[in-house]
């Protein structure tokens, strides 16, 4: 039985909780045969009840805000998926010496072509962003706490939907999902 990785938008910030248990109960709401969980930050490796990957977003989804109440977007990658991802890391030297310092923004949707330099050119720091599809890889140069990227990108009215995980976390999943 292959495991699904989702990964939760906006969670554990801003008054939104979304807790291990809470994550848990979903997975079993929805009638999946196992699930873990990694951090307090909305990450879930399910296993069983399978499906597409927007199909799954969508039960994740609907099934959080009938459970708890609350709205927000799961991007859910297959184990190959994840395996292409860290196979297309563009920035391997930081995946060995500042892992926490490079991050892969997993989008709901596949970026549109053009956009990728249009938020290239929103940067106002010393940032790095590579990538294409549905994974942008973002070599936080400075330190991620100082950076002013995210509020460069939502001024361009072009900031795709995803949600960040460095580098460490993106391999501590992939391990949990047996890979």
């Amino acid at each position: 039985m292959s495991p699904h990785i989702a990964l939760l938008r906006a969670v554990n910030v801003g008054g939104r909780k979304v807790l291990k248990d809470d994550l848990l109960g979903l997975a079993k709401d929805l009638g999946f045969d196992d699930a873990k969980t990694l951090l307090a930050s909305g990450n879930l490796v399910l296993w069983g009840k399978g499906g597409s990957d927007a199909d799954i977003e969508q039960r994740l989804e609907d099934g959080l805000e009938k459970r708890m109440g609350l709205r927000t977007d799961f991007m859910v990658r297959s184990p190959d998926e994840l395996k292409a991802i860290i196979a297309a890391n563009p920035f391997p030297e930081l995946a060995e010496t500042r892992p926490n310092h490079l991050v892969v923004n997993f989008l709901k949707h596949p970026i549109p072509a053009g956009d990728l330099e249009v938020l290239r050119a929103a940067i106002t720091g010393r940032e790095r962003v590579e990538g294409g599809g549905k994974a942008l890889y973002v070599d936080f140069i400075d330190g991620i706490g100082e950076s002013m990227l995210d509020r460069d990108w939502k001024k361009t009215k072009k900031a795709p939907v995803g949600t960040a995980r460095n580098w460490n976390t993106v391999l501590k999943l992939a391990a949990m999902a047996g890979l």
